[in-house]
């Protein structure tokens, strides 16, 4: 799973990228690997597992995103994950939630390189799927050139092959968790320096990427690169990237996927699921195309509804249906 495999990842976004989140980015893209949200590894020692890391067969490739800092409960947590099929266990070094702090998980790691190195070595003896770890470059007023490659070197000692880096630091002190998300500066040259330092290791890049255009460009510098709130606010674009990045021949039938999407919405609401927490992914998936407003305002002013069926979301698809005619009119 580690190399080719990470070309081109979605990354893993507390509230947004749950199971539905990722069927439907999978009927987009065939290749793309996809992450959960992150979950703690209390919450899969502790939690109802069923519903905390349930998967659809179709998600595959798919990595569980874990949280944590003690070893042994990671290792346990990552062998429950590789046991219910997950492609890759992955962990979060990066995440500045202030929830995550005081767990103390997610960034503050940056600041312990080798309890990390530590985590990655009790998950690896655990497990016969792929350990990998996301981070930032560093947090507060640490040096990022430094504290990127202590956290690089002492993870790979331990036997970790890929990283997925956000190229900018978070500040814990002082920025909230969406600031963090836009704030600090932007460094990719620095993940461009670390790869050329370390050709065997996969590095994936993520942060302030906004479109396959700015993909390619990154690929030509590094292994990977990770695309987040713009996959998951735009997702119409992932229908291109099995052309652009997995020598697919032609760009992904939106309309064959929105028909399985729908399909499935038919099956998950005969099991209780509220139509909301499906529709919810696809506001953004005509933007820019003919009746997409339309579709978005029928969706948000009638998917949480009581009761609310299928027939609300043909009814929002009917709006960018007869917007394509219109405009081909």
């Amino acid at each position: 799973m580690s190399g080719p495999g990470h070309k081109f990842c979605i990354a893993p976004m507390m509230d947004w990228t749950d199971r539905h989140c990722r069927v439907l980015h999978r009927l987009l893209t065939r290749h793309a690997l996809l992450y959960t949200e992150m979950l703690t590894a209390e919450a899969v020692l502790r939690g109802d597992r069923g519903r905390l890391l349930g998967f659809d067969a179709r998600e595959h490739p798919v990595a569980l995103q874990l949280g944590g800092s003690e070893p042994s409960r990671l290792a346990e947590a990552a062998r429950i994950g590789a046991d219910c099929g997950y492609d890759e266990i992955n962990l979060n070094a990066g995440c500045p939630s202030d929830r995550v702090q005081s767990g103390r998980f997610g960034a503050c790691l940056m600041r312990e390189p080798e309890l990390v190195a530590d985590c990655v070595a009790a998950m690896r003896a655990a497990v016969r799927v792929p350990v990998t770890v996301k981070c930032r470059t560093g947090v507060d007023d640490q040096d990022p050139e430094i504290s990127l490659r202590a956290m690089i070197a002492a993870c790979a000692a331990a036997g970790a092959t890929t990283f997925i880096v956000h190229a900018r630091k978070a500040w814990l002190d002082g920025l909230s968790p969406k600031e963090n998300r836009d704030v600090p500066p932007l460094d990719h040259d620095l993940v461009y320096r670390v790869k050329r330092e370390n050709p065997a290791l996969t590095i994936v890049i993520n942060g302030g990427i906004h479109a396959l255009d700015d993909c390619a460009k990154h690929l030509a510098h590094v292994d990977g690169v990770m695309l987040g709130r713009a996959a998951y606010q735009s997702p119409g674009l992932l229908a291109d990237v099995d052309r652009r990045f997995f020598g697919a021949s032609e760009t992904a039938d939106l309309d064959m996927a929105v028909a399985a999407y729908v399909s499935y919405v038919e099956g998950k609401l005969a099991q209780g699921v509220p139509l909301h927490a499906m529709t919810r992914h696809m506001l953004g998936l005509f933007n820019g195309r003919p009746g997409a407003r339309a579709f978005r305002r029928h969706l948000s002013e009638n998917a949480t509804r009581r009761g609310a069926g299928i027939v609300v979301l043909r009814e929002a698809l009917a709006h960018v249906q007869c917007g394509q005619m219109r405009a081909a009119a």
